[in-house]
C-alpha cells in the first residue's frame, strides 16, 4: 500500500478585522489535525504559528462536500433545510444534501479555523497589529 502525504490547506478567519489568510501545511504539521473535530482548539506551534491558538470551524473534503457537525461518518446523505451547505429560497422547503463528517481525517482538503488568542508574529495576509 502506497502511503499519500497528507496535505490540508489552512482558511484562517481573524474575527477583529473580519479577514482571511490562507495557509498550506503538509505531512508533519497537518498529522496533528487528524482526528480533530469541529469546535475543538488547536495550538498554532503545531502548525507553525507560535504563540496563536485557533478553533476548528468547518471544512471540506477532496470532493468539496463541507463538513458540518454531528455527523460521526465520513460522508453521509442527510435531510437538510436551510443550513450548512444548503441554500434554499421557500421555507419548508428540505432537499437531501452529502455532507462531510465532523472529523479531519486524511481524505480532508480545507480546514476552516477561527483565531482564539494571537501571537507575536502576523500571519501572511494580515496587517501587522499596531503598537
Amino acid at each position: 500500500m502506497v502511503n499519500k502525504m497528507v496535505e490540508f490547506k489552512l482558511v484562517i478567519g481573524d474575527p477583529k478585522t473580519g479577514k482571511s489568510a490562507q495557509k498550506t501545511i503538509a505531512e508533519d504539521m497537518a498529522s496533528g489535525l487528524i482526528g480533530k473535530k469541529i469546535g475543538e482548539s488547536v495550538d498554532g506551534g503545531s502548525l507553525g504559528l507560535a504563540g496563536y491558538e485557533f478553533q476548528i470551524t468547518g471544512g471540506s473534503d477532496y470532493c468539496g462536500f463541507p463538513m458540518r457537525k454531528g455527523i460521526n461518518l465520513a460522508r453521509k446523505k442527510i435531510l437538510a433545510g436551510k443550513s450548512v451547505g444548503c441554500r434554499l429560497d421557500k421555507r419548508g422547503i428540505r432537499i437531501r444534501k452529502t455532507v462531510a463528517g465532523e472529523s479531519v481525517h486524511e481524505k480532508t482538503a480545507q480546514i476552516n479555523l477561527k483565531i482564539t488568542k494571537y501571537g507575536a508574529q502576523p500571519i501572511a495576509g494580515e496587517p501587522k497589529a499596531a503598537k
